[in-house]
């Protein structure tokens, strides 16, 4: 059987990743920061409840322990992310973004995914098959954002692509450094989903396929890659 946590899976991709590999046949955890809504969720899926907020080291450390008094973890999904919103559900751009705001992101978006990482390494190296993906984003692509012809081009916000742009270099620096771990990042689309005020162009269940594929893979999978649902992406 083959154990999966999934961070920020409560809802929208998270909640249908969840879904579907439970469905092929995975033991997951759903990772929550809200108590509440985190049982809720596991309770309808048939999935274990951790509670899990990626930017606290506490409970991130006593999630590790848990899971790790269950028996142990196969695959690690570092989905929990949040974007800058303004009025209207605008993102700030260039001239209006602060420091602060960026750091706010990078608190869950980056730090999040090292924190987490770092805390299961020690039981995802003693499974036979570790995998780690991390949900990227197509605006992480700097081919893509500088790209006039393409519409990554013209997302005004900074604070999110940034973020993203260093999860593919951290996916990269991981691959290369833990050669036994299938680590890789994804970008699951433009979806409807809570982070975007669902104005995105795909539903959950189509986003979460490129990050349940990538779930499944094998030791002689693909690692230190950035994909889609139809193949490598350009960083």
């Amino acid at each position: 059987m083959t154990t999966t946590l999934i961070t920020g899976a409560n809802k929208g991709i998270g909640h249908e990743t969840a879904r579907q590999l439970i469905a092929a046949g995975h033991t997951v955890y759903v990772g929550a920061r809200d108590a509440e809504r985190g049982r809720l969720a596991a309770e309808r899926l048939g999935a274990r409840f951790v509670l899990l907020d990626v930017t606290d080291d506490a409970t991130v450390e006593a999630a590790a322990q848990a899971v790790e008094a269950d028996g142990g973890l196969d695959v690690l999904i570092n989905n929990a992310g949040v974007e800058v919103r303004g009025e209207g559900n605008s993102v700030p751009g260039a001239a209006d973004v602060t420091a602060d705001q960026m750091r706010s992101v990078f608190d869950t978006n980056v730090f999040g995914v090292v924190r987490v990482t770092h805390a299961f390494l020690p039981l995802l190296l003693r499974s036979a098959a570790p995998v780690v993906v991390n949900v990227s984003s197509g605006l992480a692509s700097l081919t893509h954002l500088s790209d006039p012809d393409h519409p990554g081009h013209f997302y005004p916000g900074v604070a999110y692509p940034a973020s993203k742009t260093a999860v593919n270099a951290i996916t990269v620096q991981y691959a290369k450094g833990l050669p036994n771990v299938r680590i890789n990042a994804v970008e699951p689309g433009f979806t409807k989903t809570d982070l975007n005020g669902n104005t995105g162009t795909q539903t959950v269940e189509q986003a979460a396929e490129i990050i349940v594929r990538m779930a499944r893979i094998g030791p002689d999978g693909p690692t230190g890659g950035y994909f889609d649902a139809y193949g490598p992406l350009p960083w």
